[in-house]
């Protein structure tokens, strides 16, 4: 909830409460009249309605205790009268805890009550809905009942509270929503000067400018999120000269923002319009709110350039225009902001200069956000800031090419990002004496060179981002109070250090580095959720830590790691992400794999693991990677798949789904994946949507499950080169997700299935050098496929019909009528062959005796000349025969 107040209407509140002690004389102690019977009767009837007070806010509210009411916690009366004038009923904690159970009707005896603070609590009562006898209490000034749960339809009998100064009826954060069609109700509050309704419904309301302009006593009108539709109405006349903060966030205007009603509100200190869909130019007219104090147009559309005028703010201290579409330079008048204390033009299209000129002016700021612009940092190299800033933000601005020697000043800082900002430079001597506060440091993505600093042990550290540059050398002690450490994609070597020196690290991220050696068994004192050594030159085996149960990421591919499955991660029931691929690791996969409820990414390919893939496997519900590629696995696939549900959907990220800041890790991880024949990168949370399972290259056995089909989520299914049989799953089309299909070099036997051309999204495919047989089936997308990879039928004899030049004759033959057909013509097709090398063989074998053995020789040729002779002999007797019987015709 948006209630960031301005001085002046501080100043209001305090002179509410103020009037109230001089009118009433009321104390912390009451010592005027006692309390009436019937209103201590009210409030004892009040508590009986409550089921639940944990902070035993009600304690002192005892129906024995012959007391004075007044002297109940939360209960304030008149000394003159000893009537109940306020009930101040807030838990005051937002995690709730508070009361509950309902408002009861028994308080309608307490007819002098002007104050009511029912905040924090759960009072919505078996109805759920604000109570209507609410509207009862005409001498209410004050009615606070924010973060109570309600639901369903703002009573209008609120409405009768003609007294009433202060109401609050927002319900932010809560799952139930009340709603209102009809504010006209509001009109019969003349002295309402707070009126706070946000996350109530109000879609229906079309005319809510007309009804609040009639409440001229107004000064703070809070709206946010309450499904408002627009603000251009035309108000010809202005009745709210007092409006002092206006809140509109989380609207749907889509609308121009200069034609919203509001910009002629001089006396507005605090304008927030965050998330409202506005868009256009920012109005002149925006330029004569110079009491602004607060302006957050943040998260919007607005466009064209940052006007001058907003120079005139001379009592801004906030200014917000982040993630619009602001283009061109920033005026160098912003520098007159001398009381300026957070600057926000983060996310905008920016361009150009920011000069001692823009900067000198602003000595009042703390806060500096101008990351994701174009913007160039433009300083002399011995300027000494006016401002001392707590929290800088330049990410992706131009800063370098030298480290800025004028952040040497900035003693105070807690949180600087100058990722991606062009440094080609080494950390000034002065890094860790003057950052020895700072909390946050993102320098990630320069180029920053040498070694980290050796004093880092002196620093506040919390979070260092410090990947993407070209650190060398080794780790040094680090900062006591470090949590994140991240000097991913650098040059470090030599190997961990024996002590890290802080005790409270939960997550070590050192990929693509050059560190060598073992990890060291200090590593098992930390209380560790992720740790990311992927990518570097480690050996040996891992330490068999005992207290890693809290480890959620373990990342540890592509290095030379040895031993068996880790036996430590038995107790690490949190983990989501293992990868220990590409290393030596061996052994058999322990039964209890199935176990990490809540794993959903396990790469163990390329390593020397073998036997059974263990049948619980399929426990793994929330899996949606699974990788055991080119190890020495052997057995069936395991059956029931299907158990796998994680992959039967198409996966969209849910933020729920990423706990515990653990996204943040995805944001900034990038993950090379096998798919579609090739290693592809994936950034972030890119990685959750490559559903994808990879068994090939093993020694698998077996039939493919059946199951496997109801994995329709599933975009890679790669089974290739193993010894797989059966046929493929005539269901297989069925898997509308698969972008890449590989059955290639197993036994596979049978047709291919009909269905296997609904899969449209099918971008790789390889079926080949299986006992595949019958007719190829038909679709534009196998020709597609098959003009991109002819080979991917290849090794299959039996399959015939296009794309291939083999038909398959008058009659579809069945594939056991194929599988005939082919015995039959290759019996024939071996027996000719094998006479040919025979006829080859033996006549070499002839010719290299009768060419080395004489006496063979004289034989064979005094054998062919007696054949000769015979030969003549009956061709010329044959021939008289018939010349003879010729002659006697």
């Amino acid at each position: 909830m948006m209630l960031a107040f301005s001085m002046a209407t501080a100043d209001f509140l305090l002179l509410v409460v103020i009037v109230a002690a001089a009118s009433y004389s009321f104390t912390g102690v009451h010592a005027g009249a006692a309390c009436a019977p019937k209103e201590r009767d009210a409030l004892l009837a009040f508590r009986q309605g409550i089921t639940s007070d944990p902070w035993g806010l009600l304690a002192s509210w005892q129906p024995e205790d012959e007391h004075d009411c007044c002297q109940w916690e939360g209960v304030q009366c008149s000394n003159l009268t000893g009537h109940v004038l306020e009930l101040h009923l807030s838990s005051g904690h937002l995690t709730g805890g508070g009361l509950t159970g309902e408002i009861s009707r028994s308080l309608l005896s307490l007819q002098h009550l002007e104050y009511v603070d029912a905040s924090l609590n759960n009072l919505q009562g078996p109805t759920g809905q604000v109570p209507e006898f609410l509207g009862s209490f005409k001498n209410l000034r004050y009615l606070d009942l924010s973060y109570i749960p309600f639901s369903g339809r703002v009573p209008p009998q609120l409405g009768n509270l003609s007294k009433l100064h202060y109401l609050d009826l927002s319900n932010a954060g809560s799952q139930q929503h009340m709603y209102s069609t009809d504010l006209s109700w509001l009109t019969h509050l003349p002295l309402l000067q707070y009126l706070n309704m946000e996350s109530v419904n109000l879609s229906m309301v079309t005319n809510w400018p007309y009804v609040v302009n009639m409440l001229p006593s107004l000064r703070v009108l809070i709206l946010d999120d309450c499904s408002l539709t627009s603000a251009n109405q035309s108000l010809p006349h202005l009745n709210l000269t007092n409006l002092e903060e206006l809140h509109l966030s989380s609207n749907s205007f889509q609308h121009p923002v200069a034609s919203c009603w509001f910009w002629n509100l001089t006396s507005v200190v605090h304008l927030s319009l965050v998330g409202t869909e506005l868009y256009g130019q920012l109005p002149s007219t925006l330029g004569d709110m110079v009491s602004l104090q607060i302006l957050d147009l943040s998260l919007n559309n607005i466009t064209g350039p940052l006007p001058a005028f907003i120079g005139h703010f001379a009592h801004l201290r906030t200014l917000d225009l982040s993630d619009n579409h602001l283009t061109g330079h920033v005026p160098s008048e912003i520098g007159m902001l001398a009381n300026l204390t957070k600057l926000d033009l983060s996310g905008n299209d920016l361009d150009g200069s920011i000069t001692e000129e823009h900067l000198d002016g602003l000595r009042s700021l703390e806060y500096i956000d101008l990351s994701k612009n174009q913007l160039k940092i433009v300083v002399g190299s011995k300027w000494q800031p006016t401002f001392r800033l707590q929290k800088a933000y330049f990410a992706s601005c131009q800063v370098g090419p030298l480290f800025p020697a004028w952040l040497k000043w900035q003693v105070d800082i807690l949180q600087l990002d100058i990722s991606n900002t062009g440094i080609i430079d080494r950390l000034p001597d002065w890094f860790c004496n003057t950052f020895s506060k700072a909390e946050y440091l993102e320098i990630s993505n320069n180029q920053i060179s040498d070694g980290l600093p050796t004093n880092m042990d002196i620093m506040s550290l919390n979070a260092l981002y410090f990947s993407s540059n070209n650190l060398t050398g080794q780790i040094p002690p680090l900062p006591r109070n470090l949590f994140v450490l991240d000097i991913s994609r650098n040059s470090l070597s030599g190997p961990l250090p024996s002590n890290f020196g802080a005790p409270m690290l939960d997550m070590i991220i050192l990929y693509s580095n050059y560190i060598s050696g073992q990890i060291p068994t200090s590593i098992c004192e930390l209380s560790l959720q992720i740790l990311n050594l992927a990518n570097n030159l480690f050996e040996g085996e891992l330490p068999q830590c005992l207290n890693m149960s809290n480890m959620v990421y373990l990342l540890l591919s592509n290095n030379s790691f040895s031993g068996n499955f880790p036996s430590f991660l038995r107790s690490c029931t949190s983990l989501r992400f293992l990868d220990l691929s590409w290393n030596r690791f061996s052994g058999s996969l322990p039964k209890w794999i199935g176990s990490f409820s809540s794993l959903q990414f396990l790469r163990l390919n390329h390593n020397m693991f073998y036997g059974h893939i263990p049948n619980n496997i399929t426990s793994l519900t929330n899996l949606y990677h699974l990788n055991l590629a080119a190890n020495w696995i052997s057995g069936v696939i395991p059956p029931h798949l299907s158990n796998l549900t994680y992959m039967t959907r198409i996966f969209i990220m849910d933020p729920a789904e990423v706990q515990n800041g653990i996204g943040e890790f995805l944001i900034f991880n990038e993950f090379l994946i096998d798919t579609k024949g090739n290693q592809l990168n994936y950034q972030g949370f890119g990685v959750l949507e490559v559903l994808s399972i990879d068994l090939s290259s093993n020694h698998l056995t077996g039939k493919i499950p059946d199951g496997i089909t109801s994995l329709d989520g599933l975009v890679n299914l790669n089974l290739s080169w193993n010894q797989l049989n059966g046929e493929v799953p005539d269901k297989i089309g069925t898997m509308q997700s698969l972008e890449s299909l590989d059955l290639s070099n197993n036994n596979l036997f049978g047709e291919i299935p009909s269905s296997i051309s609904n899969l449209t999204f099918l971008s790789i495919l390889d079926l080949s050098y299986n006992n595949l047989t019958g007719r190829i089936p038909s679709g534009r997308q196998l020709d597609t496929l098959y003009m991109e990879n002819p080979s991917m039928y290849d090794g299959n004899n039996g399959l015939c019909g296009r794309p291939l030049q083999r038909n398959c004759g008058s009659n579809n033959t069945s594939e056991h009528g194929d599988e005939k057909r082919d015995e039959h013509h290759s019996g024939p097709m071996f027996f000719y062959f094998g006479l040919g090398i025979g006829y080859v063989v033996g006549l070499w074998v002839v010719f290299c005796a009768l060419l080395f053995l004489k006496v063979w020789r004289i034989a064979y040729f005094h054998l062919v000349d007696r054949f000769y002779d015979k030969i003549y002999v009956f061709v010329v007797v044959t021939w008289k025969s018939f010349t003879r019987k010729d002659d006697v015709r």
